[in-house]
Order: C-alpha cells, then sequence, then structure tokens
C-alpha cells in the first residue's frame, strides 16, 4: 500500500484538506487557514511584526481580536496596550470584540468541524471539542497567518484517548480529563494531537467535550480533537449557525496510525481534584476533604468551565443553601451569551443575593491580574486548568483545580468538599 491510501487520523485529514494533498504524521505543509485570533496581550505584541511584512490583513473576516484577558482594563500598561490594538483594529477593518474568553465566543461563533484554525493562546485545543484543529501559537506566528493566511506544520502524531463507562453521581467532564492528566502529565502531549472517542465521549455534549480539549493544553498537546456528530450539530444549531458535514471525512479511519492508544474505565471514578503546583498533581476529593483545607476564594470561570451547563450544576448545589461566611466566591461567566442565559434562569441575582461577586464575561482571575488576584499564603478552589505556582497572583499561594461541582460544594463548607453530598 503506497503512502496516498494509508488511513488517516481526523487530524491528518483535516491537515490534508487544507494543504491540498494527503499527509501524515511527520510531514512538513503549508496550510490555509480558516481563522486567526489573537487577544487583547498577543494582539498588541504581533503588531510591529505584522507591520514588518504587511500593511493589510489576509482578510479581515477571517481574523478574531477579543479583550478578554484583562478587561475592561486594570492598569495603565493594559490600557496603552488595549489603545494600540484598537488603532490596528480600526485600521484594518475588524471589529474589536469585548463579550467574554476568546475559546467561549470562538465555539458559540466561529468554529466548524473540519476547520483549521491558530489562536495566540495557550488554550487554543479548546475548539477541538468541535470536531476543529485549533492550534495555540506565540504573536510572531500569529502576525505572519494575520498577514497570509497560511501557516506552516509539521503534522502531529496522535494519541487516542478512549474513554468508557458511565458516569458516576458527583464525577464530571472535568473529573474525567483530570484523571486524563493525572496519567499523561504535564508534557505527555508535546507536540501531539489527543484524540478523545469511546462511549463517554460519544455522550458529552460540546461543553462537556470543550473542558476535555481545553485541559489538553496543560498536558503540552499541538491541538486536541472530538469526532463531531449529531451532538455537535446540535450545538450548532443551537447557536443558530447549522453547518453540514461529512462525518466519514472527520473521523479516524479504521487503520489509522496512532502513536498510543490510552485506554480509562471511569465507572467507578470519584471527583477528583488537582493539588498545586502541578496538573497531575490529581487525588480523590474524599481523600483531600479530610485535610480540612480552608479556603479563602472561590473561582467559578475560565475558557475551561463556566458555560451555563456548569451554573446549573453550581445553582442546583446552593439552591436552599448558604455561602461560607468570609469566603470570597467569584462567579465569571465564560461570555456574553452565559451571562445573558444565567441572568434569565435568575441565577445572577441568585448568586449575588448568596453574597458572591458575579463579574462581567472574560478570563477574569485566572491568570492572576485582575478581578480576584491571590495575596500570599491564600488558598482557592478554582474551575479553570493552572494551578502553577504564581499562576493567580502570589507566588505564595495556592491553587486547586476541581469541577464546578467540588467549587460549589466547597463553597458551602470553606474547605475542600465531596460534592456528592450535595448532589440531587
Amino acid at each position: 500500500m503506497g503512502k496516498a491510501d494509508r488511513d488517516q487520523t481526523i487530524a491528518e485529514k483535516i491537515f490534508s484538506s487544507h494543504s491540498g494533498k494527503n499527509v501524515y504524521a511527520g510531514d512538513f505543509v503549508l496550510a490555509n487557514l480558516d481563522l486567526v485570533m489573537a487577544h487583547d496581550t498577543t494582539c498588541a505584541w504581533a503588531l510591529e511584526p505584522f507591520y514588518k511584512i504587511a500593511k493589510k490583513v489576509w482578510d479581515k473576516k477571517k481574523i478574531f481580536i477579543p479583550f478578554d484577558h484583562a478587561y475592561p482594563a486594570p492598569n495603565t500598561e493594559m490600557a496603552s496596550l488595549q489603545s494600540a490594538i484598537r488603532k490596528f483594529a480600526d485600521e484594518q477593518g475588524i471589529p474589536v470584540t469585548t463579550d467574554g474568553v476568546c475559546h467561549q465566543i470562538m465555539s458559540e461563533r466561529f468554529i466548524n468541524p473540519g476547520n483549521l484554525i491558530l489562536g495566540a493562546d495557550s488554550h487554543s485545543p479548546t475548539g477541538g471539542g468541535l470536531g476543529a484543529l485549533t492550534i495555540g501559537v506565540g504573536s510572531t506566528d500569529a502576525a505572519i497567518a494575520m498577514a497570509t493566511g497560511i501557516c506552516w506544520f509539521k503534522v502531529p502524531p496522535t494519541v487516542r484517548i478512549e474513554i468508557n463507562g458511565k458516569l458516576p453521581k458527583g464525577v464530571f467532564s472535568k473529573d474525567v480529563v483530570l484523571n486524563v492528566a493525572k496519567s499523561i502529565g504535564p508534557d505527555g502531549g508535546n507536540y501531539k494531537v489527543l484524540e478523545y472517542g469511546g462511549e463517554t465521549v460519544c455522550s458529552f455534549n460540546v461543553p462537556e467535550r470543550l473542558t476535555l480539549t481545553n485541559m489538553s493544553a496543560e498536558m503540552g498537546a499541538k491541538a486536541a480533537i472530538v469526532e463531531p456528530d449529531e451532538n455537535t450539530s446540535e450545538y450548532l444549531v443551537k447557536n443558530n449557525r447549522a453547518y453540514k458535514f461529512n462525518k466519514s471525512d472527520l473521523a479516524s479511519d479504521k487503520k489509522a496510525n496512532y502513536e498510543k492508544i490510552m485506554r480509562f474505565d471511569i465507572s467507578s471514578l470519584e471527583p477528583l481534584i488537582a493539588k498545586p503546583p502541578d496538573i497531575d498533581n490529581v487525588a480523590k476529593v474524599s481523600e483531600v476533604e479530610k485535610e480540612k483545607i480552608k479556603l479563602d476564594q472561590i473561582f467559578i470561570g475560565s475558557c475551561t468551565n463556566c458555560r451555563i451547563e456548569d451554573l446549573d450544576i453550581v445553582a442546583s448545589i446552593w439552591k436552599n443553601r448558604k455561602l461560607h461566611p468570609g469566603l470570597r466566591v467569584i462567579v465569571t461567566p465564560a461570555s456574553k451569551l452565559v451571562y445573558l442565559q444565567a441572568l434569565q434562569k435568575g441565577y445572577v441575582k441568585f448568586f449575588m443575593e448568596l453574597g458572591a461577586v458575579v463579574t462581567n464575561p472574560g478570563c477574569g482571575p485566572c491568570l492572576g491580574r485582575h478581578q480576584g488576584v491571590l495575596a500570599d499564603n491564600e488558598v482557592c478552589v478554582s474551575t479553570s486548568n493552572r494551578n502553577f505556582t504564581g499562576r493567580m497572583g502570589s507566588p505564595k499561594a495556592l491553587i486547586y483545580l476541581a469541577s464546578p461541582a467540588t467549587a460549589a460544594a466547597s463553597a458551602i463548607t470553606g474547605f475542600i468538599t465531596d460534592p456528592r453530598n450535595y448532589l440531587s
């Protein structure tokens, strides 16, 4: 069998369709892009290299500029960066979006199955939950892509992650992916595509899949992907952008060449938590609960876990209960759409009357710039994706990563708490 006749993974098929030839892991390609994203930090750093090679972007309709990492600007430095980006955007005829986290908005509005997209942000693999290849790059690569609409790649090998079993009570997609991270580690996915499949993943809706692909960045993945299906179509229709795709074109062939296949049975999985300072420092919440770790802050937000489905879980746990006095509880909806959904369901009023702070949509305190920066020796349970030293402020602070259910239960008790007793 010749190389051109070999079976392909989903990733190889997408690279092939965007480079005009059959390609496989290890091949070098020049590929056409469907979209380029740079946000309120990375876009500012892309301006100088962009103007060295071009005066105009290749296609203003295929450039997306969100202000999300620190918006509204918390200091003069950030205000200056955003001012420079606004000037560039006005000059190029590109609207600036201030409606929430880049990856969430891209999923709601732009990403279609089979797309090849560059994002100047490390969590760009998130979009793979829609069956696309969404790849994170630096500002210089983003500048070149904005000018040309093309990027070169070495096609990454694919690791297949098979997840089977029915979710036990109190276990969510965040717990599932923490279980995967425990096995793979923070660099086990370096320059690889993580392809998620199996009966559990097939049963997940798109928001749950986005949690898997988002957290893949913490394992070093170049990209992550889930085969698009009826759940994908349902999500697209729900977001008013029905999109037809051929499932066989976006499914790995039976004899596709994987670098490795990893299998997980989550039938008896318990709620998990990633202890600082590493993503793979994972333990059962029930075990950590015994330590009675006093908390200073709860953060429910980020591109990992603050969609309306996550807030549904939080609201169900907080119903007819009170939050622990003295505990800072911050809720940051992932997008304007999520905020409006929460508003319509009465969650914003409910959360605020309980004593939580509901911020504008965006990254919030996830990266330690504003809206909940941690002080020395403070402890936070966060639904975000990173718990390394200094991520949310002081290098002496401690960050525990958990599902929205675990975060919500912990907000009631004031220490890390197993959510299973708080779920009906």
